[in-house]
């Protein structure tokens, strides 16, 4: 989802620099980016990956306008899963993954607008599953906790920060084509359910690229006026009550 929204940005006139944990993805990325972005490779729940990255922003492009935060993924292997089986390192892993994360790179990026006296964008990405759960199929709850307490931080920061017109706002998807998906998607049976659980168009998972329009308008000028909201780009999930 980072990659097909910076390219978004790119064809917007932007530049970008992208940020991921595997040094060869970064290196593929950079040379799809038609040489306005960069990319670095490092873990953001790093305390010093956003701070590196925006500074990389300030040095090579001149200035930084706004962050997206995509990064986030499912805590199944390290222990998440329904809360009788849930274990202690499988929540916090999770939480480090989906909310430290997120704090860190938002902090990162709050300091540096407040510092510069610009004002600024932050999008963060959510999860359907964070208020409207899949019990059959989609059980982590240490994932969903996380993720609700995302929506929460976007809505308390986005009020302390609007008189510094710092805008934050967040992006909340269900099933989409991404690594985390890969179980799902090879599973005839989660398929089945996801063709009426997201009917839109023909009932299919989701692209990445179907969430590239909302993402530019949150990190462009076109949101001047918007903050602390909670945008579902989801194909009908919340509205379908999905057959199994």
């Amino acid at each position: 989802m980072g990659l097909s929204a910076a390219q978004a940005f790119v064809r917007e006139g932007a530049q970008v620099v992208v940020v991921g944990r595997n040094p060869d993805s970064c290196a593929t990325a950079e040379t799809l980016l038609d040489g306005n972005g960069l990319a670095m490779s490092g873990d953001a729940a790093d305390p010093q990956t956003a701070i590196k990255a925006i500074d990389l922003c300030q040095t090579i492009f001149g200035g930084f306008d706004g962050l997206y935060h995509v990064a986030g993924g499912s805590g199944r292997r390290f222990g998440d899963g329904p809360l009788h089986e849930l274990t202690l390192d499988g929540w916090n892993a999770t939480f480090q993954l989906n909310l430290s994360s997120l704090m860190l790179s938002n902090q990162a990026a709050v300091r540096a607008f407040m510092a510069a006296g610009t004002g600024g964008t932050i999008l963060n990405i959510g999860s359907v599953l964070s208020y409207s759960p899949s019990p059959k199929h989609f059980v982590t709850h240490a994932y969903a906790a996380a993720k609700a307490a995302a929506s929460g931080f976007v809505r308390s920061t986005a009020a302390y920060y609007a008189s510094h017109n710092i805008r934050i706002n967040s992006l909340i998807p269900a099933l989409v084509e991404t690594p985390m998906a890969q179980r799902a998607a090879g599973d005839e049976a989660i398929m089945a359910f996801i063709k009426t659980k997201q009917p839109l168009d023909g009932g299919r998972i989701g692209k990445p690229s179907d969430l590239d329009g909302a993402a530019v308008y949150f990190m462009s000028d076109q949101s001047a006026f918007t903050t602390g909201q909670i945008l579902t780009v989801d194909g009908g999930w919340d509205l379908s009550e999905g057959q199994y």
